[in-house]
């Protein structure tokens, strides 16, 4: 997304302001390459689609939902934390603050909405109260609702200029979102400047009330994602404060990459700024710390982040990018891959890659996307490399739609038109339910589940809406804005609004002066002079990337030729040692053996190499496990059936499983130390996912004692009938050091599980492969008599009565002679022998 650039010197260096428009520099004429280009008719059909089904999202929040933070679509009603299953992390978004509908509300503008974003600004501000005694994530709570605060301050005082609406308001939004990010900084209130990564809004951190601030570790984006709307909020209230702490936490962030390789990782320490896990990559972790040094840039005109930007960015391309993948690799020797899937995350970068002008990797990995989409009707929230699915589910992300809108209006290719036609066409017919959109709980099954994030409304309508509509049909001129991770909107003129200079200064990086786009205004024609058709180009060499619409063809016998001399055949038991069998052309029909005998010479044989490949399965075979109640009154009858890790202990090595007492971790994420250690110790301990990896959870709760770990999802409703089973996977590091064992249980099992624990108290389980589960007892036969006179021992009481009631068709009955009436009358209702003590006789 090209700018012009007007440079002026001012106290403290260049800064650049933004003069033109966004998209200004990239747009060529381009007629359709795969196809028709989309009539005008064609847009508008598709946009009126894209608004009434934003207003069947918003209108069912509405309806069913607010004031409540998010509408929860299968069940048509609003979720409140609190009231609703503990989801982990995911619930760290949610603050009682009517986040969907401050998220939304620059949205309402952008679609033309007037009338509902102004009836949406007074319920925002009569209802809406940010002192509520809850712990909130930082990351969230900045992106979301102080984002989604300023940016519709912004639209509200636009309209209010213009003289159409809001001519009552005075600034409220404005003062409530610098309200709410005082209510934020305490965070920062750390030794290195890294923000904690939650924090109480009524209490803040590490007081006795707040219920935080005893984590050490934030994710590399969560510390760097604040600049843009931090900076916002100090240039239109005038509060530099909120500039310096998140100019701050940048700082440290580039002070601790690795000079040697120039990447960050992807957990650090906020007290000391050790990296406590050094996998880099561009998706979920670092992702929009990338995006906000290059929108710093843009809409603050500070060159320190630009440069910040194009090292690293130089360093994502060297030893991350591998066109069309981006993946993960160790941030100390980048040479070495950490893992072999990709998150879905990651689908922004393409759109990154057109801010800086780099338009043929940004094609290849949004190709490479489509295709994705195509083979599963969504992006999974991670798949491999060979893009198969690794975890199933999609919570209806908006970055794969960001980036088809951004490499739109770069190329001006109506085939990104189609890839937009194909996102609104999926959403409507695999997504829509009659309360709203249901997230796609595995992309294997279709399953829902009961969820419908604020960051639909806020970011994937925009994208949607301006992917098919011209700049004349918008209410505002989008290119005097710019996005925040979270498509709120910003005006770039606040490039102008400069605020006192601080020493963040970034060393020169004179060996990439002769990079074409450190600073300039990249566009097509020089990029791709006078060829239209470069993106179809570029994008025909991933079409049949995962194998959707190739068409089965037999691929041509390829030819080889090796000098295999009379006397000297090693060559030929060479290729055998190594697995490649050679067929004397004699074996492979008449043509081939024409064709040898025409380029043949005496001494050189020409060989055909056949190879048989078959397609590799969908997902790799997962051995199910389970976990078996053992104890009364279960006695093996509640089996539930469980996912495997790829680390700890192997259970399918172990004869008898393993058995143990349950118990809950607390913390129940077990992301930060155990402090019940106690009561783990040789007890099997049951923990929340969400907040961090399975192996950051395993260490913590072996560290503890625990003899075995039982994870129970943190998504509600899930089940190992509806969701097929996958195995945890380790966080990039070695987990050697993890030895006891794991298994992971769906939300549904685990509610079966924690509730057993809850009544009995004390419950012990097998854990074990299901082939080798124990049977389950049909039926338990008792034997008792009536206690003889003078049978009593020591210190026995005569009085004692037990009261028997048994029924004759559930129960077998044995007595001794002796006890015939007493059986006899325990048949027919209860039996109360006086004086007398039954006992059980085994």
């Amino acid at each position: 997304m090209g700018r012009n650039w007007i440079r002026r010197q001012a106290s403290c260096g260049f800064v650049m302001v933004l003069a033109t428009v966004i998209f200004s520099c990239f747009l060529i004429g381009v007629t359709g390459q795969d196809g028709q280009a989309m009539s005008a008719e064609e847009k508008s059909k598709i946009r009126d689609q894209i608004l009434e089904m934003f207003d069947h999202a918003y209108n069912s929040y509405m309806k069913y939902a607010y004031p409540a933070d998010e509408l929860m679509p299968l069940s048509c009603k609003g979720r409140v934390r609190g009231l609703e299953p503990n989801r982990g992390d995911i619930d760290d978004s949610l603050g009682k603050f009517s986040l969907t509908l401050i998220d939304s509300l620059d949205t309402l503008v952008l679609l033309n909405k007037l009338d509902e974003f102004e009836e949406g600004v007074k319920k925002t501000i009569s209802d809406v109260r940010f002192d509520n005694d809850i712990v909130v994530s930082v990351f969230e709570t900045n992106i979301r609702v102080l984002g989604g605060l300023l940016g519709a301050h912004v639209m509200a005082d636009v309209l209010k200029q213009r003289g159409e609406k809001m001519q009552w308001y005075r600034d409220e939004l404005l003062h409530m979102a610098k309200e709410l990010g005082y209510r934020l900084l305490p965070a920062f209130n750390t030794t290195s400047g890294l923000p904690y990564p939650r924090v109480n809004l009524r209490y803040g951190v590490v007081g006795p009330l707040s219920r935080t601030g005893t984590e050490s570790d934030t994710c590399t984006a969560c510390a760097g994602t604040m600049i843009l709307e931090f900076a916002a909020l100090s240039r239109l209230s005038g509060d530099t404060i909120f500039e310096d702490h998140a100019r701050k936490a940048l700082d440290v962030l580039w002070e601790k990459r690795q000079r040697g390789s120039d990447l960050v990782g992807t957990v650090i320490n906020i007290h000391n700024g050790d990296w406590v896990r050094r996998d880099s990559g561009v998706g979920a972790g670092i992702d929009s710390y990338y995006e906000y040094l290059m929108k710093a840039y843009i809409l603050l005109g500070d060159k320190v982040y630009l440069e910040r930007f194009n090292t690293h960015y130089s360093a994502i391309m060297k030893y991350i990018s591998q066109p069309p993948l981006l993946l993960n690799v160790h941030m100390h020797n980048p040479t070495v891959h950490v893992r072999s899937w990709m998150d879905s995350l990651l689908a922004f970068f393409p759109g990154l890659q057109v801010l800086r002008g780099d338009l043929k990797p940004a094609i290849e990995t949004h190709e490479m996307l489509y295709q994705v989409t195509k083979q599963h009707k969504f992006l999974p929230e991670a798949f491999t490399s060979e893009f198969r699915v690794h975890w199933g589910q999609h919570p209806l992300r908006p970055e794969f739609a960001e980036s088809t809108y951004f490499l739109y209006k770069a190329t001006g290719d109506p085939y990104y038109l189609k890839v937009g036609q194909s996102i609104v066409e999926k959403l409507n017919t695999h997504t829509r339910v009659p309360c709203g959109f249901a997230a796609v709980q595995d992309v294997r099954t279709g399953s829902h589940e009961d969820r419908m994030d604020s960051f639909f409304l806020a970011e994937m309508f925009k994208y949607l809406y301006l992917l098919f509509s011209e700049k004349s049909q918008l209410p505002i001129d989008i290119d005097d804005y710019i996005f925040t991770t979270e498509a709120h909107l910003l005006p770039v003129s606040l490039s102008k609004a400069q605020p006192p200079c601080h020493s963040n200064n970034t060393e020169s990086q004179a060996s990439r002066e002769d990079d074409l786009f450190l600073y300039s205004c990249p566009s097509a024609q020089t990029l791709f002079p006078n060829n239209p058709t470069f993106a179809k180009t570029i994008r025909d060499g991933y079409k049949y990337l995962t194998g959707v619409g190739r068409s089965q063809q037999t691929a041509p016998i390829s030819g080889i030729e090796l000098p295999l001399h009379d006397t000297g055949l090693e060559p030929l038991e060479f290729l055998k040692s190594i697995g490649i069998s050679l067929a004397p052309l004699t074996e492979l029909g008449s043509s081939i053996r024409a064709s040898a005998t025409q380029d043949s010479q005496k001494g050189v044989y020409k060989l055909k190499l056949v190879a048989e490949v078959s397609q590799a399965p969908e997902q790799e075979e997962v051995t199910p496990l389970i976990v078996q109640l053992i104890s009364p009154p279960f006695l093996g009858r509640t089996v539930l059936t469980a996912g495997p890790a790829k680390f700890g202990m192997d259970l399918t090595k172990q004869e008898h499983g393993v058995k143990g007492s349950i118990a809950k971790s607390d913390p129940y994420t077990a992301c930060g130390p155990i402090q019940n250690a106690v009561e783990l110790q040789g007890h099997i301990a049951l923990a929340l996912r969400g907040d961090c990896m399975f192996a950051v959870k395993a260490r913590h709760l072996q560290e503890a004692g625990a003899v075995g770990v039982i994870f129970i999802d943190h998504r509600e409703g899930t089940s190992s009938v509806e969701t097929p089973l996958f195995q945890m996977v380790g966080d990039g590091d070695s987990t050697d050091d993890i030895t006891v064992p794991l298994v992971f249980l769906f939300s549904k099992e685990g509610a079966t599980l924690t509730a057993a624990l809850h009544e009995h108290h004390n419950v012990d389980v097998l854990l074990l492969p299901k082939e080798k589960q124990l049977e389950k007892p049909e039926k338990l036969n008792i034997k008792f008599r009536l206690t003889k006179e003078g049978e009593f021992g020591e210190g026995e009481v005569e009085s004692t009565t037990i009261k028997f009631v048994l029924e004759q068709s559930e129960v077998t009955t044995e007595t001794d002679a002796e006890g015939k009436d007493a059986a006899a009358a325990s048949s027919t209702g209860t039996c109360t022998p006086p004086q007398k003590d039954p006992e059980l006789n085994p």
